[in-house]
């Protein structure tokens, strides 16, 4: 048996989320609902995810030596993930967004500062979690990840990649992915009809074994070798924001999967998870872990004991 369950690539950022009613026109003003500190990235989310629903997780990537990066490296250790595989760069400082989300659409739009943090390079990957992980869990093509990915692979793990915005890299090598699940800004790139069987089995014939398309509020499209083509509606929650859904549901799929169970049960799990994180601001404040998405699944009551103390934690201030 392998150390880590999941272990993933990424460089983490800082989200500052605020929440208001309807954005306001140019130069005008309006209240703030409710603000929030919370990790951001979209392995680095979807990994806190995995490790809140009881996976053994790891995290690879850097950070800056600022606050910012400070709190990515404890945020990672407080949900027990290993940041052995981590690098904080002195000197240099950490990704920030503004994430500026309404309730009248339910959308969000992001400013953000990129920091100077340089990414991994090869040398720096730790070959001690990259041998020791059952699967491998990336979202963007770049030179550093690919070599993760090929040297994880190698080792006996299964990749999964959060295809979220379109990458010809990502087509490319889509024969070393096991598990893609991409968002519909995807899909609408490479199909220009609504035959998501057809699709979707397209798809899995280039390499995967799973094929998934989320749909945000219409749920999500699936494909696998096993089961072939299924559909699942979303859950009904009231949603306050919806940063970070994608990356939620991503996490929890590979722990679905890791748990036994088949293609559409692990996505079904992930929506729940994914569901009930949109119903609190911000990418993490709202996940669930396995006791509270098991009872939702079962009583659709969602528990708000747990979760709700980390909602008051993240909206304290930046928690070095």
């Amino acid at each position: 048996m392998k150390k880590f369950e999941v272990a993933g690539y990424d460089m983490p950022c800082v989200d500052l989320t605020v929440n208001v009613d309807v954005f306001p026109k140019p130069n005008g003003g309006t209240g703030i609902n409710a603000l929030s500190w919370q990790g951001g990235g979209k392995v680095a989310s979807g990994m806190v995810a995995s490790a809140r629903l009881g996976a053994k997780c790891a995290m690879l990537g850097a950070v800056g030596s600022d606050d910012y990066g400070q709190f990515c490296i404890r945020d990672f250790e407080r949900h027990g993930i290993d940041v052995s595989g981590m690098k904080m760069r002195q000197e240099e400082t950490t990704s920030l967004s503004i994430v500026l989300s309404d309730r009248e659409t339910n959308g969000r739009s992001i400013v953000y500062r990129r920091g100077s943090a340089q990414s991994l390079r090869p040398e720096e990957l730790d070959n001690e979690i990259l041998e020791n992980c059952e699967w491998f869990f990336i979202s963007h093509i770049t030179g550093v990840s690919m070599e993760a990915t090929k040297r994880a692979k190698n080792a006996g793990a299964k990749v999964i990649v959060d295809a979220d915005s379109y990458s010809s890299e990502l087509m490319e090598h889509i024969d070393l992915i096991d598990a893609f699940v991409g968002s519909e800004f995807f899909y609408d790139v490479l199909f220009h009809d609504k035959n998501y069987e057809e699709n979707c089995k397209k798809v899995c014939e280039m390499g995967p074994s799973i094929v998934v398309f989320t749909l945000g509020a219409k749920g999500c499209v699936g494909y696998s070798k096993e089961e072939g083509f299924f559909e699942l509606p979303s859950f009904d929650v009231v949603v306050q924001d919806t940063v970070g859904a994608g990356d939620v549901f991503h996490g929890a799929y590979v722990v679905g999967l890791l748990r036994g169970y088949s293609a559409k049960e692990a996505a079904r799990l992930a929506t729940a998870v994914s569901c009930i994180k949109c119903t609190r601001i911000g990418g993490r404040a709202g996940i669930p872990d396995w006791d509270t998405v098991q009872k939702y699944l079962k009583t659709g009551e969602i528990d708000y004991t747990e979760i709700d103390e980390r909602v008051a934690f993240y909206g304290r201030k930046l928690q070095l």
